[in-house]
This record gives structure tokens, C-alpha cells and sequence, in this order.
């Protein structure tokens, strides 16, 4: 798999296609409930969505759906809202994680913003014995999946895991993700055949079930990492195509692929 070169991140407004101005908050929602914003959120609403008191905003925490609320008071520095009545339930994301190699920054916001609206429930990065990047900023990649999520109407946010070592976290896998299929998007599998093993998985029940799609890094898995996951018996291997994917439009391709067989396309 390929990667491309370094480059600043892009972000727009969580301005979504619906016209609403939709907002993560961490606080619990009900009705009748009051909240301050801080700076950076108060500074959005006031300062680049031109809002002031009265106007209406959503809320979201990923806990208790969407509710409507409305701007008591405004200033650039702290804004307050009223939250007034629930306009969507809880709506839990399909059970399907992403563990893929970090590339470097800009396509590691592309993978953590696409991922968010394919509908992923955890992001973890792991390191891959070829992984090029050492680190990864954990606060970015919440933000990145935050925004996601306002942008893209979810109610429900992606929990963005800290990186962890491969070979580790499979060791682990029977403790931490019992029963959960893995799904390993494997260079070396004989092209053209990803749409028929997971046809085979959703006629044996895999559908809905707990998932976990597994993406490389751009030089490929190690020899010795693919024999680790050869060797369980709860994974399948996959070939993502003829073609040579850049790392992030592998894992883009992946969750496609596994959301339209066997998730809830």
C-alpha cells in the first residue's frame, strides 16, 4: 500500500448537509438542562456561524441522542444553552472496528473522518513491523472523529483508541474481543475474490456480528505478522483487488466492502 507525503490538515464547520449547526458536547443531555460552552465552541457559534441569542442549535454526546437547544446568552467568550426537547434517539453505530497502520498526517484525518461516516464504532491505530509513523496525537484523532460526526448527522461517536503494537493487541484479542471476526485485508490473497468470502460469512451468520477489519501499512505486513493472523481461526483473509491502494483508500475500501455484506448497508 501506498502513502503520499506530509501535508497540513484540512477542517470545515460542523455545518452539516441538513443546514443544522450541530455541536459534540461531553455533558449529559435532558430536558431542561443548562450548559456553558467553552471558548472554542462559543468563538464558532458567535464568531463564524454569526449566531446570537435565540437561535438554535443541536446537540449530540454520543450517548443520548440529538436534542435541540437554544442560545440563552452569547458573548465571544462563553456561550450558554437551554436544552429543550430530544429530536433523535440513540442510534448505536454497527459493530465494526478498524485497526490500521498510521500513515502520516493529513491522510491519517482522512482515514479518521471517512472511517467516522462509514459508520466504524472504534479507530485504533496499530504499529505494523513496517509502520512508518512512531506516533500518533491522540487529541487530533478525536477531533478528527468528533467533527465527523457533527458534519456527518451521527449521534453516536466513534471511540479513538490510542496506538498499540500489533502482534500485542492480537495476543490480547480472545481477552479484549472475544467472539469478535477479524477480517484481514491481506496484499499476498489472489485478487477478485473479497465479494464471495464475505458472501460465505454472511450465509454462515456473520452479519451484524462483532467485526474487525485489519489494514496494513504502505509496505505491506510483515511475514511473520501474517502468519500470526493466518493462524487464528476466527479470521478471514481478504484481497482488496488488482490494484495498489494508497493505505488510507485501503481502509476506506475495506469498510465499504464489509458495510454493504455484512454490516448494515
Amino acid at each position: 500500500m501506498q502513502d503520499d507525503k506530509d501535508s497540513p490538515p484540512q477542517h470545515a464547520p460542523a455545518h452539516c448537509a441538513t443546514g443544522k449547526t450541530r455541536l459534540y458536547v461531553d455533558e449529559a443531555l435532558a430536558g431542561g438542562a443548562s450548559l456553558t460552552l467553552g471558548k472554542d465552541q462559543s468563538h464558532y457559534l458567535v464568531n463564524v456561524m454569526r449566531m446570537g441569542e435565540g437561535a438554535r442549535v443541536a446537540l449530540f454526546n454520543g450517548r443520548d441522542g440529538e436534542w435541540s437547544a437554544v442560545i440563552e446568552t452569547a458573548s465571544k467568550k462563553a456561550v450558554t444553552l437551554a436544552v429543550e426537547t430530544q429530536t433523535r434517539p440513540h442510534e448505536p453505530l454497527p459493530d465494526i472496528w478498524l485497526l490500521f497502520a498510521p500513515v502520516k498526517k493529513a491522510r491519517l484525518d482522512f482515514i479518521a473522518q471517512k472511517a467516522t461516516e462509514m459508520g466504524a464504532s472504534v479507530i485504533q491505530p496499530v504499529q505494523t513491523r513496517r509502520t512508518i509513523v512512531s506516533r500518533v496525537k491522540d487529541e487530533r484523532l478525536q477531533a478528527n472523529v468528533v467533527e465527523a460526526a457533527e458534519q456527518c448527522g451521527l449521534v453516536a461517536v466513534p471511540e479513538a483508541r490510542e496506538m498499540e503494537k500489533l502482534d500485542s493487541l492480537i495476543q490480547r484479542w480472545d481477552e479484549i474481543a472475544p467472539g469478535r471476526h477479524i477480517l484481514f485485508c491481506d496484499e499476498s490473497e489472489e485478487p477478485g475474490g473479497a465479494r464471495g468470502v464475505l458472501e460465505r460469512l454472511e450465509k454462515e451468520g456473520l452479519r451484524g456480528r462483532p467485526l474487525a477489519v485489519v489494514i496494513g501499512p504502505e509496505g505491506g505486513f510483515a511475514p511473520e505478522e501474517r502468519e500470526m493472523l493466518h493462524a487464528r481461526k476466527d479470521t478471514t483473509a481478504l484481497s482488496l483487488g488488482p490494484r495498489i491502494m494508497r493505505a488510507d483508500t485501503a481502509a476506506i475500501a475495506a469498510l465499504a466492502v464489509t458495510g454493504l455484506i455484512l454490516g448494515d448497508w
